[in-house]
C-alpha cells in the first residue's frame, strides 16, 4: 500500500475514536465509529487477496448493521427525551444500543464475525482490530454504564467467557486462538461493568497490555498456525520465552498481570453477594485456561525434531523491537500494583 495513503488511513483511524471519546453528543458517537470503520476497510484490503476482501465485507456488513441498530436507538431517544446526551438514554433504549455496542466488540453471541475477520486479515491488521478498534465502543458502555442492564451485562459475560474458552480450544490457528482469546477478556470486563466501571476500564487497560505484545510478538516471528510456532524456539529463544509467559499472563497465572483483573473481578462479585456469578465464572474461565496451556506447551516444551547442523544461529530480520519489549515488561509485572489499586 502507497506509505501516504496508509498514513491518511491511521490519522483517520485516530481521528474516528477521538471523536468518539471526547463525544457527548450521540451523532457525534456515531459518526465517529462510521471513521473507524470506513479507514479500517482499506487497510484490511491492503493484501489483494480472496480472503482479505471476504473478512472486510463481513467486518463492514456486522459493522453497519450494528451502526443502524445504534442510530435507530439513537434516534428513538431523542424523540422520547428530546436530548442527544450520551449519559441520559431513555430507559426503553438501553438494551438496544447496549447490544449494538457489544455487536461491535465482538460479544458472544454477537461474535461469529471476530474470528473470521482476524484469519482473513494480517497481522498488523489483527493488533488494531484487536485493540485499537475496541477502545470507542468501550468507552461509550463505560458511559451509559449506570443505565445498563445488569441481567444482560451478567448474561453476556458468562457467554462471552464461556465462548471464549470453548472456542479457543479445538483452534491451531493462532489468529483465531486470539480472536476467541479476545471475546473471554471482554466477557470478564463487561460482566464487572455496572457494579465497578472503574474496575471495567481498569481491566480493559490491561487486556490491552497483554494483548499488544502478543501480536507483536507473532508479528516478529512471522507465525500464523500452531506448526509454525512450534518450531520457532531456534529462531529467537528470548522471544519464545517472553510469549509463553505473555501466554500464561493471558491466562491468569500469578504473579503476572494477567491475575490481577480477575482476582479484583471475582472480589468485586463477591463482595456484591453474587456467589452463583463468581463460581460460574471461574469454572467457565477453565476452558481458556486449557488452551493457553496447550499453546504454552506447543511453543517452549516440543522442539522439532528437524533441527539443521549448522553452527550458526539463524534469527529473524530485525524488526523494530522496542514497543515489543515496553508492553512485554508491562504485561508480566504489574501486579504488584494491586494493593495501590484496591485502595484507590
Amino acid at each position: 500500500m502507497n506509505p501516504l495513503a496508509l498514513m491518511v488511513f491511521l490519522i483517520s483511524l485516530a481521528i474516528g475514536a477521538t471523536t468518539t471519546m471526547l463525544s457527548h453528543h450521540w451523532l457525534l458517537a456515531w459518526i465517529g465509529l462510521e471513521i473507524n470503520t470506513l479507514a479500517l476497510l482499506p487497510i484490511m484490503m491492503k493484501t489483494p487477496h480472496p480472503r482479505a476482501i471476504e473478512a472486510a465485507t463481513k467486518y463492514f456488513l456486522t459493522q453497519a448493521t450494528a451502526s443502524a441498530l445504534m442510530l435507530f436507538s439513537c434516534l428513538i431517544n431523542a424523540l422520547q427525551t428530546g436530548e442527544w446526551n450520551i449519559n441520559n438514554p431513555h430507559n426503553l433504549m438501553t438494551t438496544p444500543l447496549s447490544l449494538a455496542i457489544m455487536m461491535k466488540l465482538g460479544l458472544a453471541p454477537l461474535h461469529f464475525w471476530l474470528p473470521e475477520v482476524l484469519q482473513g486479515t494480517p497481522l498488523s491488521t489483527g493488533l488494531i482490530l484487536s485493540t485499537w478498534q475496541k477502545i470507542p465502543p468501550m468507552i461509550l458502555l463505560l458511559q451509559i454504564s449506570p443505565n445498563i442492564n445488569l441481567s444482560l451485562t451478567i448474561i453476556m459475560g458468562l457467554t462471552s467467557i464461556l465462548i471464549g474458552g470453548w472456542g479457543g480450544i479445538g483452534q491451531t490457528q493462532l489468529r483465531k486462538i486470539m480472536a476467541f482469546s479476545s471475546i473471554g477478556h471482554l466477557g470478564w470486563i463487561i460482566l464487572i461493568l455496572k457494579l465497578n466501571p472503574q474496575l471495567s476500564l481498569f481491566s480493559f487497560i490491561l487486556y490491552i497490555i497483554m494483548t499488544t505484545p502478543m501480536f507483536l510478538s507473532l508479528i516478529m516471528l512471522s507465525t500464523t498456525k500452531m506448526s509454525q510456532i512450534s518450531i520457532s524456539w531456534t529462531k529467537n529463544p528470548a522471544m519464545m520465552t517472553t510469549t509463553m509467559l505473555i501466554l500464561l499472563s493471558l491466562a491468569g497465572l500469578p504473579p503476572l498481570t494477567g491475575f490481577q483483573p480477575k482476582l479484583l473481578i471475582i472480589l468485586e462479585l463477591i463482595k456484591q453477594n453474587m456467589i452463583i456469578s463468581a463460581t460460574l465464572t471461574m469454572l467457565t474461565s477453565l476452558l481458556a485456561l486449557f488452551f493457553y496451556l496447550r499453546l504454552t506447551y506447543i511453543v517452549t516444551l516440543t522442539l522439532s525434531p528437524s533441527t539443521h547442523n549448522s553452527t550458526t544461529t539463524w534469527r529473524t530480520s530485525m524488526k523494530p523491537q522496542l514497543p515489543s519489549a515496553i508492553t512485554s515488561i508491562m504485561a508480566l509485572t504489574l501486579l504488584p500494583l494491586t494493593p495501590a489499586i484496591l485502595l484507590m
